[in-house]
C-alpha cells in the first residue's frame, strides 16, 4: 500500500523547518520497518500577512510505499509529532492512502485554493471527514491541518512541489547519463527548461542543489543547456526552479 503523509508548522524561528521533520519522519518509518521512503515534496501555499505561518508558508507530503499496517504508521506520524514538533508550533496531520481510500477531489480542490486565497480550519476538517481520511492537529492552535490537508490534496494530483529527498537525492555529485540518473536518484522523467524530454545517453553535471520537481504525476528534473567539452547539461538554476513551485 502507498500512503500519502502530510504535515505542516512543525517548526518556529529558532528550530528546524517542516521539509528536515517530514525527511526526518520518512527515513524513521523506514528504518522501523514500517513502509519504504519514495518521496518527501514540499508544497508553497498562499502567502498572506493574514495567515499565521513560521517563515514560507509551505507544507510537506511524504510518500511511503510498502505499507502493510496503516494504522501503525498514523500512530508513528503522531508520536513523532508529539515528541518533535516545536515549541510554540501549530503541528498539523493528515494521512491519505490512493490504493485504499475514496476520491478526493474536493481536497484536491481546496489544496489548489489554499495555493491562491485564505481557506479555513472549518472546511478542512468537514472535508477530511466527508472523504473519510484522517486529519488531526496535536500542538498550540491547531491551525497546521489546512497544510497539512493541503499538501495531501496536491501530493495526490501529482503536479504541485518540488522534491526535497529521494534516494541519493542529496548524496551525490558528478556527471551522469540522463538513464544513469534516472535510477540513481529514483526520479521518472529528466526535461529540458522548454519540458522537452533530454535524450537517455546525454551526460548531465548534477551539483549539490538538485530539486525534481511533479509534473504530470512524475518526479521530474529541470536541466539547462551548456557548452562543456564533457557534459551537455546541468541542473536548471535554483532560483528557476523555485519561480516554477510557487
Amino acid at each position: 500500500m502507498r500512503l500519502i503523509v502530510g504535515i505542516d508548522d512543525t517548526d518556529n524561528m529558532e528550530s528546524r523547518g517542516t521539509g528536515f521533520r517530514a525527511r526526518e519522519l520518512g527515513q524513521f518509518i523506514t528504518e522501523k520497518k514500517l513502509g519504504k521512503l519514495r518521496y518527501v515534496i514540499r508544497h508553497q501555499l498562499f502567502f498572506h500577512p493574514d495567515i499565521p505561518f513560521t517563515s514560507h508558508n509551505s507544507s510537506a507530503s511524504i510518500v511511503i510505499d510498502n505499507v502493510k499496517d496503516r494504522e501503525a504508521v498514523r500512530r508513528f506520524c503522531e508520536d513523532y509529532l508529539l515528541e518533535y514538533a516545536a515549541e510554540g508550533s501549530d503541528a498539523g496531520l493528515c494521512v491519505y492512502s490512493p490504493d485504499e481510500d475514496q476520491s478526493i477531489n474536493a481536497i484536491i480542490e481546496f489544496a489548489q485554493r489554499a495555493k491562491k486565497a485564505i481557506v479555513t480550519e472549518v472546511e478542512a476538517y468537514r472535508l477530511a471527514a466527508e472523504a473519510g481520511i484522517f486529519l488531526q492537529g496535536y500542538t498550540g492552535l491547531k491551525t497546521g491541518i489546512i497544510g497539512a490537508l493541503s499538501a495531501v490534496g496536491l501530493g495526490a494530483e501529482g503536479c504541485d512541489g518540488r522534491v526535497l529527498w529521494s534516494a541519493n537525492l542529496r548524496d551525490t555529485s558528478g556527471i551522469y547519463s540522463v538513464e544513469e540518473l534516472i535510477q540513481f536518484i529514483d526520479i521518472e522523467s529528466i526535461v529540458n527548461m522548454d519540458y522537452q524530454a533530454v535524450s537517455p545517453k546525454e551526460l548531465i553535471l548534477k551539483g549539490e542543489w538538485c530539486r525534481p520537481i511533479m509534473l504530470n504525476n512524475k518526479v521530474t528534473l529541470i536541466v539547462e543547456e551548456v557548452q562543456n567539452e564533457q557534459y551537455k547539461w546541468k541542473i536548471a538554476p535554483k532560483e528557476f526552479i523555485k519561480s516554477i513551485t510557487q
